[in-house]
């Protein structure tokens, strides 16, 4: 699919260009204000807050994962190419406690695969059936929408950044997007087609490029801005890639990437618009 090959070519470049050292001046650390929950760490103990159910779409069973309350506005998490990991389990845990509180599903899109290094999210990545994925996904948004969800939004991170947006262009039942630092291939979906309001998040620094770096934030931004819908498109000074993720797993899994700026305020300032646009969008109950 030509959204993995794109991915896969920023990633490569990306990740040469991290060996030789970071891409840019650590920023002084700030304090963590809003670190999502860790609780999500030990959700396959009895301890969990998640339900893990079983979605029909056609001739395909996936398992997915759902937490928060029940009838509240629904939202479906998408993950990084990593896979259904901690961090993802973090980012649904922290997004069913915003506003009034949402109900968080997260489809699992690789079928219980989870990468532990560059090289398998990479070939998780690609052997990823896209168009599938989106089916998924709408799938996901009917399943919260007959289980008490009068409105559901989509959001995700990398791959599933890009996913999002797809869906906001591919998905009619879809209410809202939040996208962050990814952005899907023309084969996939056209932005200027969009019927769902669309918000998305990029890193200045992010040098994944032509999928989440500046000059492919701001052609999304061209694109949505002849679609119709509502949109915004943000871009944080001094943030790289995946600047979300911000448990001490992830960090250290960024750092060996060569990802090492840290900047609470952009992830602060980033939820703050994530649960305006959703609440604007969905509603919170």
């Amino acid at each position: 699919m030509a959204t993995a090959h794109l991915l896969r070519r920023a990633s490569s470049a990306f990740l040469s260009s991290a060996s030789t050292g970071p891409l840019r001046p650590r920023p002084p650390p700030l304090p963590r204000l809003l670190r999502p929950p860790r609780a999500a760490m030990a959700t396959d103990s009895s301890a969990s807050p998640f339900q893990k159910i079983q979605i029909q779409r056609e001739d395909t069973t996936f398992d997915a994962y759902v937490v928060g309350k029940e009838n509240a506005p629904g939202i479906v998490v998408l993950q990084e190419w990593w896979g259904v990991d901690y961090e993802i389990k973090n980012h649904a845990i922290h997004i069913s406690q915003l506003g009034g509180g949402y109900r968080a599903l997260i489809p699992d899109l690789y079928r219980g695969k989870v990468a532990l290094d560059v090289a398998e999210a990479q070939h998780l990545m690609e052997g990823l059936d896209w168009q599938g994925a989106v089916k998924d996904i709408q799938a996901s948004v009917k399943w919260l929408k007959s289980n008490g969800s009068p409105k559901v939004g989509v959001t995700g991170y990398c791959m599933g950044g890009a996913l999002s947006i797809a869906s906001g262009v591919l998905v009619p039942e879809v209410d809202a997007v939040v996208a962050f630092y990814g952005t899907p291939s023309s084969e996939l979906a056209d932005p200027s087609k969009a019927k769902a309001p669309i918000q998305a998040h990029f890193g200045e620094h992010d040098s994944f490029v032509g999928f989440s770096d500046v000059t492919a934030a701001k052609s999304l931004e061209e694109k949505l801005k002849s679609s119709g819908v509502p949109y915004e498109v943000h871009i944080y000074p001094g943030c790289s890639h995946a600047f979300m993720n911000t448990s001490p797993e992830a960090l250290k899994r960024k750092k060996g990437m060569g990802l090492t700026d840290e900047n609470q305020e952009a992830v602060d300032l980033a939820w703050s618009r994530f649960s305006a646009w959703m609440g604007r969008f969905l509603g919170s109950a």
